[in-house]
């Protein structure tokens, strides 16, 4: 037993002096990413605390706002048109318990006229604009705006729409693919493997999996985003569908485990950007930015970006 202590010990000793050295230096086995844009500045939804979410309104204000990337969701009409919406079933956002894959485009209700905020429990949003947008349209108005566009669905002609409409517009550097669920963004990487992506749930998983057992400084990783919450957001301004997730002991359990400065910063190093959402307080945008991330997602542009122009030297 004494002899092969008298090995591992100082195996493993070696091994976590320079996984901690690579983790602090990863540019000695991996090249930069270069990424065509660079988003400190997010908008949630299109800003959805200032205008109504995901309107051509609240995408303009947003970019009036100074926001670097527009986050949003695609879901596919039954003749064909990608609209931008967060929800495939229009309760919510209409009060019609309808689905848009169940609808034409001239058929898809109205926003309602006053709107809540989800990321901002107990206030609500409004605006002069209630109409859907087409992301066709949000590409033509915005052409150098970089975007997060979150597929929802696993649904080959969505996904194939949204490519074609990214190459139309020559924005294949500046559109990202997004999804919580590995299986779509493997079809949306079969679909256009030239657009940048971000995790999935699983693959941060695994990156957390990488990173406490000392690998991750020694595996390459494809993604060029990492889009997560910034958990101290959870049951205060936001309260999850979850049950689970309403309990704060799991929810410090989380945080505690996801929230790794190092992590965030070894991420930074390798070009790939951090994300944190959704935060809608000064302190969490002060937070977010402490923990390392590179850019911050908002519901309200104009305070975020009255944050970083208060804070320009600090962050």
């Amino acid at each position: 037993m004494s002899s092969f202590l008298y090995f591992v010990l100082p195996a493993v000793g070696g091994y976590a002096l320079v996984s901690a050295y690579l983790l602090k230096n990863p540019h000695i086995l991996h090249r930069k990413k270069r990424t065509a844009f660079y988003s400190r500045h997010i908008s949630h939804r299109g800003g959805s605390g200032e205008r109504i979410e995901s309107t051509i309104e609240a995408f303009t204000n947003a970019v009036e706002q100074g926001t670097e990337m527009l986050e949003l969701d695609c879901h596919m009409t039954c003749d064909g048109h990608v609209v931008v919406s967060h929800d495939e079933n229009l309760l919510r956002q209409t009060g019609h318990d309808v689905n848009i894959s169940s609808l034409n485009l001239q058929d898809l209700p109205l926003y309602k006229e006053r709107l809540e905020v989800t990321f901002d429990e107990g206030r609500c949003s409004s605006g002069a604009d209630r109409k859907f947008a087409l992301l066709e349209d949000v590409f033509r108005k915005f052409p150098k705006v970089a975007v997060s566009a979150e597929i929802k669905e696993n649904n080959s002609e969505l996904i194939k729409k949204v490519s074609d409409l990214v190459k139309k517009y020559n924005r294949e550097e500046i559109t990202v693919w997004a999804s919580v669920e590995s299986s779509i963004m493997k079809e949306c990487r079969r679909m256009n493997g030239s657009m940048p992506y971000s995790f999935t749930m699983q693959r941060g998983a695994l990156l957390l999996l990488l990173f406490y057992s000392g690998l991750l400084p020694f595996v390459p990783l494809g993604e060029s985003l990492l889009q997560f919450y910034l958990l101290r957001v959870m049951n205060r301004t936001y309260i999850p569908d979850d049950a689970i997730l309403r309990n704060r002991l799991v929810i410090y359990l989380l945080e505690k485990i996801t929230m790794r400065k190092s992590l965030f910063k070894h991420l930074a190093a390798r070009g790939i950007q951090v994300h944190l959402f959704v935060c809608n307080k000064d302190e969490d945008i002060k937070a977010a930015f402490e923990l390392g991330a590179t850019g911050v997602m908002s519901d309200y542009p104009a305070l975020l970006s009255s944050y970083l122009c208060r804070n320009q030297t600090q962050d």
